[in-house]
Formats: C-alpha cells, structure tokens, sequence
C-alpha cells in the first residue's frame, strides 16, 4: 500500500478511486471499516465512510477507526477526502475529522486542498470558486443538506475548530514545492498547522504533492489526491484487467443536482422511467414493490427510477415531513430496491448521488469495490469483490455529462453472462 484514504461519502470515495487508477495505481475500496483480514493488496486503499453528515463527533469516531485500520495495514501516509465544494456546516466535519486525524499521526501541518481543476473547482485567495462562480454564488448556496453560503474556506473552517487557519497563496504555489513547503514549516511554527492551498490548473496540484509527499496526512478532494498517485507511483494504467459483469443494467437516482436531473431528463427521453413518490412512501405504500413491478416488465430497457426534483419539490416535501425524515425514507426505498434489482438478475447499476449510492451499496450488502475506468472525470466504474459480481457506477450528483448514464452502460454487453 502506498496511500491509505478515508473518504466521508460513497461517491467522493470512487471518484477519487478513479482518479488514481487513471493516475497508475491499483485501488480497492471498502464501504466502511473493514475486518481486521479485509483486502489491503492495492497502491491506495480507500476507506469510504458516510461521514459527511452526521454529528461531527461520530464522524470523528469512524474516521479514527478507519484511519487506524489503514495504518495497521501498512499505510505509510494518510488522505482524508472531502468534496470538492467543501460540504460541511459550522460544526464540521472537515474541521474535527482533520485535527483528529493530525493528532493521531503528529502531522505539524495539514494541508486542505478541495481544487479539481477539470471539473471547474479552483480556489484563489482561501476562495473556492464553481466554474468560476464563487462558491457562495453557486448552486451549492442551495443544497438541501449542507448549503454553502460562505466562499473563503479559511472561515468555513475557522468556525469548525479552535486552532487558527491560515493559507497557501497562488504566488508561493507558482514558486513550486520548495516554497509550498518552507511555507507549510513558517505556518506551523507560528501556531497554525490548517492551510488552505490555492490551486487553479493541474501543475499548481502537482507542485503541492511535492510539496506534502512525505506528509503523513494530506486532506483534499480528488485533484491533489491524483497528483499525489502520479507522484508516488506512476506506472502503467491498471484497470486493462477490469470486467464489468454481463446482465441487465438499471438507473437508479436520488440526486437533486442540476446535472443529474439533465441526466435524468435525457434518459427518461429514451427509457421507461418510474418516479419515486415521498409522500406515498411516508404513507406507507407498495412504492417498492410498484417500482419493482416496473422495472421486472421492462429489465431489457435500462429502466430508471428516480426521485431527482426540482429544488422547489424538494423544499416542500422537506417542509412537510421533515429534512431527515424525508431523506431517510427515500434512502430506505432504493436500498431496498437495489437488493430486489440484484434478486432480479441486474447486474449493472448506474447509481446518482451520493447518499442514494451509500443506502445502493448498504442495501446490495456490498463491503469492497474494485475501481475500474472512468466513463466521466471523477466517475468510474466499479465491481463488488464478492459474488454475485455487480458493476456500480457511483455518481457525485453534480458529475458526468448530460448522456453519462447511456455511455456508462454501453459498456458492457446486455445479454447474461
């Protein structure tokens, strides 16, 4: 093992997965801690943990456990991944996870990193910018669970943790590595080991994995994480031997983003598609049993079923059950209907979103990924490790183009195996 991750969502986890296979090395992804015999024979080791959420102190709790899984393993460094739009609220969890994380290894410094610059993520100035909208701007103002209504991240994270937050300036990134790091040192020694780096093009994430190659922890998205594996190991593309398996294919989305509902919206254009209705399932009707029904009739179609609203639905629906009560049940029917799907004989799930991909993979009882290659930056397939072998695509809900769902299942032919 050369990297050892712990990712706080099931989507964030495979893309950068994904990344790192398309850098050069092999992964293997575990849903959660594994046992103590769970599959440590890969370049990086990804942890993914539904962390991102919850109350920072379980968050806490399971990132230590992951972490401590990783380097009784053998991990030589570290890497806690968030999102590329630094998901969280005041109380966290970037902030605690990644202090507890320092502690844990005694890293003097620790580097935040959340620029993709392929997928439109850049930061200048502790400011993070979507597609060159600051992030306070954007569509992520907006989103249901943690909405983000502050662009420099140097606050966002201030008022997570008690120590001081500090940055790394585009200038000092563009000096290269040995200025990244006489920088991190100064910042350390001065009290304030959080740094936020600039970074707007792939050459400014390269200088800073110069920079922090030898660190024991590292944070960031996907980006520097990718920079990180061309560093380390560069070496032949490692998915040529990646199958994704025979069968019938299914869509399965949750995800409110503007990008998936385009997706959703162009494949309900060509497919049979089945919609999830919240308030029936909170009144306690066959939603699952219907959805089911409906894909059975048309297995051989790629049939979608969806619960992917405008913001507006979304907001009325939460209104009148209940943020976590609405989510709660929408994640119990598609983990129950991914289960039902495998019953069926599906064997390819393409699946957006990130909390509707950790109720798939809970729902299938899946505990390890393969990463394949990515139909879309930050989008790669997957397989289970354990038999039945289903092929997962997990989709951040603002990832892939608008016809990402077709062009991921053309993949691999219909007809069983």
């Amino acid at each position: 093992m050369q990297l050892g991750v712990i990712a706080d969502d099931y989507t964030g986890a495979t893309d950068l997965a994904g990344m790192l296979v398309r850098a050069g090395l092999t992964a293997v992804q575990h849903l959660g801690v594994p046992p103590a015999d769970g599959s440590a024979d890969a370049d990086a080791v990804v942890i993914a943990l539904k962390s991102r959420s919850i109350p920072a102190p379980e968050a806490v709790e399971q990132s230590l456990a992951a972490a401590r899984w990783l380097l009784e393993h053998g991990a030589p460094r570290l890497y806690f991944k968030y999102c590329s739009t630094f998901d969280s609220t005041d109380r966290g969890n970037i902030g605690p996870v990644a202090v507890a994380l320092a502690d844990l290894v005694g890293a003097a410094s620790v580097l935040f990193a959340p620029s993709v610059p392929e997928n439109g993520r850049t930061t200048r100035d502790a400011h993070l910018s979507v597609h060159g909208v600051p992030l306070a701007e954007s569509p992520m103002r907006d989103h249901p669970i943690n909405p983000m209504r502050e662009s420099d991240l140097r606050v966002v994270l201030g008022n997570q943790v008690a120590e001081p937050v500090d940055a790394v300036t585009l200038t000092t990134v563009e000096r290269g590595p040995a200025a990244i790091a006489a920088a991190l040192a100064e910042a350390a020694s001065s009290g304030a080991r959080l740094l936020i780096a600039d970074a707007e093009t792939d050459a400014h994430l390269d200088a800073l994995a110069q920079a922090v190659a030898d660190a024991p922890l590292t944070t960031g998205a996907a980006g520097l994480s990718a920079a990180l594996g061309r560093l380390v190991l560069a070496r032949d593309a490692a998915a040529s031997g990646f199958a994704l398996p025979a069968g019938p294919a299914a869509v399965l989305s949750g995800s409110c983003s503007a990008a998936t509902r385009r997706q959703v919206a162009l494949h309900r254009a060509t497919h049979p598609s089945y919609e999830i209705d919240v308030r029936r399932l909170a009144a306690g009707e066959s939603v699952v049993d219907d959805a089911i029904a409906f894909v059975e009739a048309r297995i051989d179609e790629r049939p979608l079923v969806y619960s992917s609203s405008d913001p507006e639905v979304v907001a009325g629906i939460q209104e009148e059950l209940g943020v976590d009560a609405s989510a709660a049940l929408v994640e119990q029917a598609f983990a129950s209907i991914a289960a039902r799907l495998a019953d069926l004989g599906v064997r390819r799930i393409v699946v957006a979103g990130g909390e509707t991909s950790g109720a798939v993979v809970n729902g299938l009882g899946v505990r390890a990924l393969a990463i394949g290659p990515e139909v879309d930056p930050g989008v790669p397939w997957t397989t289970s490790l354990a038999e039945p072998r289903i092929g997962l695509l997990l989709k951040s809900g603002n990832f892939g183009g608008d016809d990402v769902f077709d062009r991921a299942l053309d993949e691999a032919p219909e007809a069983a195996a």
